[in-house]
């Protein structure tokens, strides 16, 4: 639905170390040790061994990507009913680590008639679930979204990850298909990595959540204010 309005501000909050102040992908280990067979477990391992090739000769960064997809593998044939069972259990696992002073910073926004997107690079089934958690209410999601065949069965492959300028593109997307050319926006963003630096650089209010040393450093080069 396109909105005619002007002058709206909206609010993109990162995941990841940013809404939730730990790793996700570790928590779905967590949860994955409870519920899966070996079955599973041997479609990990072998991405695991696969990723840890690729991060040899292209960094870190190429590693968990890698990863990414061959967990993402271990979801081949359960259906959207099973998975959705999968998520709930993750988002409920380690609520303790929720930004409560940035989920009440939200509902703030939102109390002004902002409209909030939760921007990351984490499972949309998986960022769903989470906000009904938190019970944060109105709320967009744009992440990596899992594939679903026609009857509702995952392949096991999922969409490009939404990380650095891809959340630039998933965001002017939104915003197309969510305003009319004619409104104009101001934009907030609360991030915590330098990874979403091409994100930071590109709205009117970069807002950098609890940095580590180097996102630090490139805050206080920018002047980007931290929460």
């Amino acid at each position: 639905m396109v909105k005619e309005v002007f002058n709206v501000a909206v609010v993109t909050v990162d995941f990841d170390g940013t809404l939730y102040q730990g790793n996700s992908f570790k928590v779905m280990f967590q949860v994955a040790r409870k519920e899966y067979g070996i079955k599973e477990w041997i479609v990990v391992g072998s991405g695991l061994l696969r990723s840890m090739f690729v991060g040899v000769f292209k960094g870190k960064e190429a590693f968990k990507h890698q990863f990414f997809h061959s967990f993402v593998r271990s979801f081949k044939g359960k259906s959207q009913e099973e998975l959705a069972s999968f998520f709930g259990e993750l988002a409920r696992e380690d609520l303790g680590r929720v930004n409560r002073p940035l989920v009440e910073k939200i509902k703030q926004h939102q109390s002004y008639g902002d409209d909030v997107v939760v921007l990351s690079g984490a499972l949309m089934p998986f960022l769903k679930a989470f906000v009904k958690e938190i019970e944060l209410e109105n709320v967009e999601t744009i992440g990596t979204q899992l594939v679903f065949d026609e009857d509702g069965i995952c392949p096991g492959k999922m969409g490009r990850i939404v990380n650095g300028e891809e959340k630039v593109n998933q965001l002017h997307k939104w915003l197309k298909q969510h305003y009319k050319e004619q409104a104009t926006e101001t934009l907030y963003a609360y991030a915590d990595s330098e990874s979403d630096a091409p994100l930071l650089d590109l709205v009117d209010h970069p807002i950098v959540v609890n940095p580590g040393e180097r996102m630090q450093k490139l805050a206080t080069q920018k002047s980007w204010p931290v929460f």
